[in-house]
């Protein structure tokens, strides 16, 4: 049974997606082959027909973009543009599990549809699996949108768009695996080196709401916050600014090395720059533990939440710190959402497309020829990890210190306990 979250304070009264999907598994979902639609439209004829979309009134819109949390945090601006540009119009997001806790009780959103792709990776041995599939095609298809975005920009994304039967459906001129041919409308390709919220807000041009200004909005509720403070109030007591390390990252060639955090943890210790609270996910928890060990000290230990938290409840505690300092990765983008400062160490990919977000003082890293790779594991690297490796601990304090040297504390506008 797919399972469907209701978001937003609005009054609906049509059947949600997943609704009809779970009713679709038990009618065998025969509706779900898709029909010829419109050629996709010439980016070179895009101006003419930005004209024609953006005097449109569009009513039921959904947004493909099903992961990665990074990426997700970097499609919000599209979600806020769109609320404002229609305000009427109901609003669902294609999603894939964990990361629909990010947007759950959104206020722009109408409907979350979870989307697990491993359930449907199991097509080929599973007869079952066949069917659930078919009628969350079928599913798609009987939500009415007449119009999809597709930010994923991938085959699957693409032909989910176009098992929608959705009139208008728009993605990337540069979409790879030939997602290009599911779409109606496409968006211009831009500069390798723009970056991914730029990117995915030039939907924006097509549709006439350009002039909406980009922002970014986790709707985390009070009661969030205040149980963010009270936890952080009891683990990491004291006064100063308090700094939130995430040493983990999913790319092996993105992580500075652990003993470089430990002593970066010691140095801000010892020079009285603040307190530091390590965060991470579950599969990051040994790896803070071992940070977390390695730089102890018995008058002040260090405060270690990593694996111990929620989604949202990170999220929260991020909007409450100071100062966060991690790789090129998801807890960065959801820092920046919530206008935390930061420092971005970064090496094997390129800050200007995945970086801070108009935040180019923030990155920290050393120039490399071989730099941006985009290699992610380490046996790829011929340069022995370079880009990490002499990325000093100076270094990154430097810029920690720039930082920390403005901040006031504590967080503006933190509740008291």
């Amino acid at each position: 049974m797919l399972n469907r979250f209701d978001v937003g304070s609005r009054a609906r009264d049509r059947a949600s997606v997943t609704e009809m999907a779970s009713q679709d598994h038990t009618r065998g979902g025969d509706e779900a082959a898709p029909t010829a639609g419109a050629a996709a439209v010439d980016t070179a004829d895009s101006a003419a027909f930005a004209h024609n979309l953006s005097d449109r009134d569009f009513r039921r819109i959904l947004i493909i973009k099903p992961s990665s949390l990074g990426d997700v945090v970097h499609a919000l601006p599209v979600l806020h543009g769109l609320r404002q540009r229609y305000p009427a119009a109901h609003v669902a997001w294609l999603i894939a599990p964990p990361f629909d806790a990010l947007i759950r009780d959104h206020p722009a959103l109408d409907e979350v549809i979870p989307f697990d792709r491993r359930v449907y990776g199991r097509m080929l041995s599973s007869p079952a699996a066949v069917r659930r599939f078919i009628g969350f095609l079928a599913a798609l298809r009987r939500g009415r949108f007449d119009l999809v975005i597709d930010l994923q920009g991938l085959f699957r994304s693409g032909f989910l768009a176009r098992a929608t039967a959705a009139p208008v459906r728009i993605g990337f001129a540069e979409a790879r695996e030939f997602a290009h041919v599911f779409y109606t409308h496409r968006i211009p390709r831009r500069p390798a080196d723009t970056h991914a919220v730029d990117r995915n807000y030039a939907v924006a041009d097509l549709l006439g709401f350009a002039s909406v200004p980009i922002t970014f909005d986790l709707a985390l509720t009070q009661s969030e916050t205040t149980a963010a403070f009270r936890r952080l109030a009891e683990c990491a007591p004291g006064d100063g600014p308090l700094i939130a390390i995430l040493p983990g990252a999913r790319w092996e060639t993105k992580r500075w090395p652990a003993d470089r955090f430990a002593e970066t943890i010691r140095a801000i210790r010892e020079r009285r720059l603040g307190r530091c609270l390590l965060l991470g996910s579950p599969d990051e928890r040994d790896l803070c533990d071992r940070i977390a060990a390695a730089s102890a000290d018995d008058a002040e230990p260090v405060a270690n939440l990593a694996g111990r938290t929620s989604l949202r409840e990170m999220t929260a505690i991020i909007g409450l710190c100071n100062l966060v300092l991690c790789h090129d990765s998801a807890p960065l983008h959801i820092a920046v959402a919530l206008r935390r400062p930061v420092v971005c160490i970064t090496g094997p990919t390129n800050p200007s497309r995945t970086g801070p977000f108009r935040r180019p003082e923030s990155v920290c890293r050393i120039e490399l020829d071989c730099s941006p790779c985009y290699y992610r594991r380490l046996r790829q690297c011929p340069h022995a990890h370079r880009c990490m490796v002499d990325l000093s601990v100076d270094h990154v304090l430097e810029r920690v210190r720039a930082v920390t040297g403005s901040l006031q504390t504590p967080v503006a506008g933190a509740p008291q306990p």
